[in-house]
């Protein structure tokens, strides 16, 4: 091999290198972690899916809403504060959005399905955004599905038997349009760090 062919194979044997080491480095910055405003339960084996009905009367499931990033509430219709406070700042993140509002998709699960019948439900979506769905089921199924989101709620009797109130977990439960539960937005946190999160989950899925 002559002296120049020998360069040759330095300098081709070089530019292997690089293009691998570029390759790795890209390869590196693709499988970046995402960060979060809220915790990151990215893998977690809980909080699978809401097999729960709709105010509409339809059976629901997370799989129902693929292509959207789905946000999941437990509370009820009566609440004085935490609910209706969730409820608003999840209306305020759908406005931020702008164009891709429509990608956002609301969930409030009822725990008190005994006084939040389909149409008090409906009704109170309409107060926050009428593409918001509210879930309810049978007193079991309810159980079912809390012990699966790890949620805790509990009656606490009022002066009549119908004016009582719940007692229950305040957080929201974030999905990714591929329907994997990604982020735990605590309350409190805010319509911008709720906002900031959907956006992440929204720039993965190609949006």
């Amino acid at each position: 091999m002559t002296s120049m062919q020998k360069r040759n194979a330095l300098h081709l044997i070089a530019a292997g290198a690089l293009s691998i080491c570029a390759t790795g480095l890209l390869g590196a910055c693709s499988e970046k972690k995402a960060e979060f405003r809220g915790v990151d339960i990215t893998g977690a084996e809980y909080a699978r899916d809401i097999p729960l009905t709709d105010h509409n009367g339809q059976p629901r499931h997370i799989k129902d809403f693929a292509g959207k990033v789905v946000v999941v509430f437990f509370g009820y219709t009566q609440c004085p504060d935490v609910c209706p406070t969730s409820m608003q700042e999840l209306a305020e993140v759908k406005q931020m959005l702008g164009k891709d509002g429509d990608r956002l998709q609301g969930i409030f699960v009822t725990v008190d399905p005994e006084r939040d019948t389909p149409e008090v439900l409906k009704a109170y979506m309409a107060n926050f955004d009428p593409s918001f769905l509210a879930l309810y089921g049978s007193p079991e199924q309810l159980a079912a599905v809390a012990k699966d989101f790890k949620i805790y709620y509990k009656k606490v009797d009022g002066k009549t038997p119908t004016s009582y109130t719940m007692d229950h977990s305040a957080g929201s439960y974030v999905y990714d349009p591929a329907g994997r539960l990604r982020v735990y937005n605590r309350y409190g946190s805010g319509a911008q760090a709720l906002a900031a999160d959907v956006k992440v989950l929204l720039a993965e899925a190609g949006g």
